[in-house]
């Protein structure tokens, strides 16, 4: 009995070190696999798969996702409004800084989001909502007086990510277009932000297909502000926006974003049409009544026919709005073909 007994234990022990040393040869080869593999693939094609990590350069700084964010603070209306037509709501702590109401197709999702400020929070207010991502529309978010640097805030835990196409000269529809694409990769939703991006290529393709044949571009000056000098937009969307239209901004050769010009140069320029920017404290009603009011202006083409085309500030930021601004500049430059 104790001979069949010693046997019976020794063979138990074999067995239990066989097992053991094939998990342990197991697990090994795993890990160098799953190694293997994230060597030989690029960024771009890792993304969107469970486990493993996307990388992307933003604003200049390399940034590495392991998974997607799960408590997300958005700040400007227009980096609310990409993440909300993704459907990203339920990552969502916080937001901050509409421009005007919030598109309806998104009231009922966004309403559930706890509004931190009006503008850009404390940042006090910003870290008790504990986020791990903040999503900005203009980098001004990310400045001493406003949430502090990018680089202070990653310390902290929270990644940044920066609206590329409001931070650049001359922004295209494209790099709109790509910055909703990175936003799908870090999400894990690259299905979701390419239907996105295909959705609003198709819309803006019908607007210039109604617009059809221009023999000669109209000329634009967008008024943003100012009485004793005007303040306009010069190389930024705008002007991308307003080409998309086939038309011309008059200052499109000012190497700025916005710039700060002379009225006697708008006379110069004669603009056809006049985009007002409607945002702020000061009304619609009286912006319009500057401009008809000033006897400098009483020559130009835009003023002697009263054409003015009304643009929210949300619709000319790089968003989800692009259809909206076009739709609205080409009926107010083509009234004839654009409904």
């Amino acid at each position: 009995m104790k001979k069949h007994r010693k046997s019976a234990i020794s063979l138990v022990i074999l067995v239990l070190a066989m097992a053991l040393l094939s998990a342990c040869g197991a697990e090994n080869t795993v890990q160098k696999s799953d190694s293997s593999a994230t060597e030989q693939q690029p960024a771009a094609s890792q993304s969107g798969t469970k486990g493993t990590s996307v990388e992307l350069e933003n604003m200049g700084i390399k940034m590495v996702f392991p998974e997607a964010p799960k408590r997300v603070i958005t700040l400007n209306q227009h980096a609310t409004e990409v993440m909300l037509a993704l459907g990203l709501e339920s990552s969502m702590v916080g937001t901050a800084y509409l421009d005007d109401s919030i598109l309806p197709e998104y009231k009922a999702q966004y309403d559930k989001i706890p509004v931190l400020a009006k503008h850009y929070p404390p940042k006090e207010v910003f870290m008790a909502a504990a986020p791990d991502f903040a999503y900005a529309g203009w980098k001004s978010a990310f400045n001493d007086k406003n949430l502090g640097s990018r680089e202070e805030l990653a310390k902290q835990g929270v990644t940044t990510y920066v609206q590329e196409s409001s931070n650049k000269p001359g922004p295209t529809l494209q790099d709109v277009y790509q910055d909703m694409l990175n936003i799908g990769r870090i999400f894990r939703v690259e299905d979701r932000a390419e239907k996105l991006v295909g959705s609003i290529r198709e819309q803006v393709e019908s607007i210039q297909t109604q617009i059809g044949t221009v023999e000669k571009a109209p000329k634009v000056f967008v008024y943003d502000s100012g009485e004793d000098k005007p303040f306009t937009a010069a190389n930024n969307y705008l002007t991308s926006l307003i080409k998309g239209v086939k038309a011309k901004n008059i200052f499109d050769d000012i190497d700025k974003s916005f710039a700060e010009v002379s009225w006697e140069e708008v006379v110069k320029r004669n603009p056809d049409v006049i985009v007002i920017l409607d945002y702020g404290d000061t009304s619609l009603a009286d912006k319009e009544n500057l401009l008809l009011s000033k006897p400098a202006l009483a020559g130009v083409e835009a003023i002697k026919n009263k054409r003015f085309v009304v643009l929210p500030l949300s619709a000319a930021a790089e968003g989800v709005r692009a259809p909206i601004a076009l739709k609205t500049l080409a009926s107010g430059l083509y009234p004839d073909k654009v409904k």
